[in-house]
């Protein structure tokens, strides 16, 4: 039986790619200090399974990888500081925390003695800085070169952190494999995320209006189990070792007003929005290639967004609007 370690396992990308590996009976074990993640029944159901194990650990403190084996065939490196009011509002944290976990995590990882593949999640962020200084070409590929910006911009302090994480994994010796995520979205992702906020706002309307931000901003969506099923067929693959891949759906780049009409249209009709703009230089648009992806493995059809923002509002409907008493009027 192979053996995967997920850090940040409790977390959204690693609940379902904990759910993928134990339908291919792997054992898992998932990491996580739960200072995002939650223990909620969905995590509750996957670590009943005699295979799964749940670690509850801050991997911040070298002294607690003791707490993890040595017998990993996997190892997934999800957890960091995410989420742009984190960043904005801890941005050394940011910079040192992401750069401690995962150093901690690749010495942990030269302790394995059937290691076949570190895989560490970067992020979309990291092309942030080109576009908003040069311009980049979209669906943007992996090899496009990358710019941290003007280093005073607190919200450049996650994309750094994982531009720099990016050069440690490729300089550690380890096989690797870099993912870089681009809008993952789906139930159980939390409230600090477009779908689900403008979701709860059509719940919340008094008054026939939702405030939704940077309406033309346009971003390319992708299904939490299609990002899954893509990030599981490349790591099973030998021409993934020691590369770097996006993944996300390029065929469905829409705006956020786009969203925010599927959603009017699941959730209530009658809603109007209430166009506003943020001030947190956020990236005006964001669309992977996946030519390098398709290379290498086969793309199944994509969700739909939607059935995708069905399937979201069904959940957070269900688990957490019915549960603080908010209802569609």
């Amino acid at each position: 039986m192979k053996k995967v370690l997920i850090t940040g396992g409790a977390g959204f990308i690693g609940y379902f790619l904990a759910k993928k590996m134990l339908d291919l009976n792997y054992e898992i074990h998932l990491a996580d200090n739960f200072s995002r993640g939650v223990k909620d029944k969905a995590l509750l159901e996957i670590i009943k399974y005699d295979q799964v194990k749940l670690i509850n650990t801050n991997i911040l403190d070298i002294q607690n990888l003791d707490n993890l084996d040595n017998d990993f065939h996997y190892i997934f490196h999800l957890a960091a500081i995410v989420g742009v009011k984190n960043v904005l509002n801890a941005p050394f944290d940011v910079l040192r925390n992401n750069n401690l976990l995962l150093n901690n995590m690749i010495d942990k990882a030269k302790q394995q003695k059937n290691l076949r593949r570190f895989i560490f999640a970067s992020t979309s962020e990291v092309y942030a800085g080109t576009l908003k200084d040069f311009g980049i070409k979209f669906p943007t590929p992996e090899d496009t070169p990358l710019s941290v910006g003007f280093k005073h911009d607190q919200r450049n302090t996650y994309m750094i952190s994982k531009i720099y994480g990016e050069y440690l994994c490729t300089h550690s010796g380890l096989p690797y494999t870099i993912i870089r995520p681009h809008n993952f979205y789906g139930p159980r992702m939390g409230l600090s995320h477009v779908i689900p906020e403008i979701l709860k706002k059509a719940y919340e309307s008094v008054n026939g209006l939702i405030d939704v931000y940077n309406v033309d901003h346009k971003r390319a969506f992708c299904y939490i189990t299609d990002a899954i099923d893509i990030i599981y067929d490349i790591i099973e693959s030998e021409n993934s070792l020691n590369e770097i891949f996006n993944i996300g759906n390029e065929l469905d780049e829409v705006s956020i007003m786009d969203i925010a009409s599927i959603v009017i249209n699941i959730v209530n009709n009658k809603l109007e929005v209430n166009s506003l703009i943020d001030s947190n230089n956020s990236p005006t648009r964001r669309c992977p290639s996946m030519n390098k992806v398709s290379k290498i493995i086969n793309i199944r059809k994509p969700t739909s967004l939607q059935n995708g923002i069905a399937n979201c509002n069904k959940w957070y409907y269900e688990n957490v609007f019915k549960e603080e008493g908010i209802s569609a009027l």
